[in-house]
């Protein structure tokens, strides 16, 4: 079944005519995601990659039937991007941008609070590698070709953890049903609990992989929701045991700023909620393989 999409699922590009986007779009359109076409203002009309050019995310909706959109826009203009995706009636949206300013970032979640909650866009990212449900839908820029179709759900911070996960499972012959990366910025549009919930609904999904990282509260809280509400074991890999406190460590959001915000002080209290805890990164697939053998 997977979240958030599968082979029928609409997708457009935000950003569609410019050299990242239509290098991307290639790639998720050779996989074979439904593309239906992209957003570049300015030069709706046109075609690009044999699929229709639209002026705005709108009609891109109403022509198109766009369910699901991918942003590659300048930071200056992402949130705008995402505010018209959002606006527009898109159902998830995926902010592949990195480094826009964290006011535009305050301005883009309040904006999203003005919807009812069940007609609310879901936002992934920004500085996210994206959603793949392997076999079925690409939504991203992750190398397809090591993802395995299977049961275990992936969320996580770091897109390059994601591959490595996915690559180990694959060779362990273990599938993944969707894999969601939420993005390593201070401010993002879904946390790993908002994707936990969605795996612990999705009747394919059997294990959950979070991969996490120093700073904020996040995984704790995944951690505490996993132990209150889900039926699913939870595996998880927390990168920077060895990260010193105040000190950003590669994505904007990774710093420690306060007591509890530590990759040991979470692998702690993750431990305490029953967590299982992937020691290594070089051992997430094996920690995954340990799990399913036991269910």
């Amino acid at each position: 079944m997977a979240i958030l999409i599968n082979e029928r699922t609409r997708i457009i590009v935000q950003g569609f005519t410019g050299r990242i986007g239509t290098f991307h779009a290639q790639e998720m359109i050779d996989y074979g995601s439904n593309v239906v076409g992209g957003v570049t203002p300015g030069k709706g009309g046109q075609k690009h990659l044999g699929l229709p050019v639209f002026n705005t995310v709108r009609e891109a909706v109403e022509q198109a039937g766009a369910e699901a959109s991918i942003v590659f826009v300048p930071p200056a203009f992402a949130a705008d991007s995402i505010m018209e995706a959002a606006d527009a009636g898109i159902k998830y949206c995926v902010s592949i941008t990195d480094g826009i300013p964290t006011q535009d970032m305050m301005t883009v979640k309040n904006f999203l609070r003005l919807f009812p909650k069940q007609n609310r866009m879901v936002l992934s990212g920004p500085n996210c590698s994206g959603t793949i449900s392997p076999g079925r839908s690409m939504l991203g820029i992750m190398p397809g070709h090591i993802y395995s179709q299977g049961i275990v759900g992936v969320v996580g911070r770091s897109g390059t953890l994601g591959y490595e996960a996915a690559d180990q499972m694959r060779r362990l012959n273990i599938g993944i049903s969707t894999s969601v990366g939420i993005g390593g910025d201070p401010i993002i549009g879904s946390s790993h609990r908002d994707i936990l919930e969605k795996l612990e609904e999705d009747p394919e999904t059997k294990i959950a992989l979070m991969i996490g990282e120093i700073g904020g509260p996040m995984e704790v809280e995944a951690g505490l929701f996993a132990k209150e509400n889900m039926r699913k074991p939870l595996v998880a890999y927390i990168a920077g045991l060895t990260a010193p406190s105040g000190r950003r460590m590669g994505h904007a959001g990774a710093i420690i700023s306060s007591t509890g915000e530590s990759a040991a002080e979470k692998v702690e209290q993750l431990q305490e909620l029953g967590v299982t805890i992937c020691p290594t990164p070089s051992m997430m697939g094996e920690t995954v393989a340990k799990v399913l053998a036991g269910l």
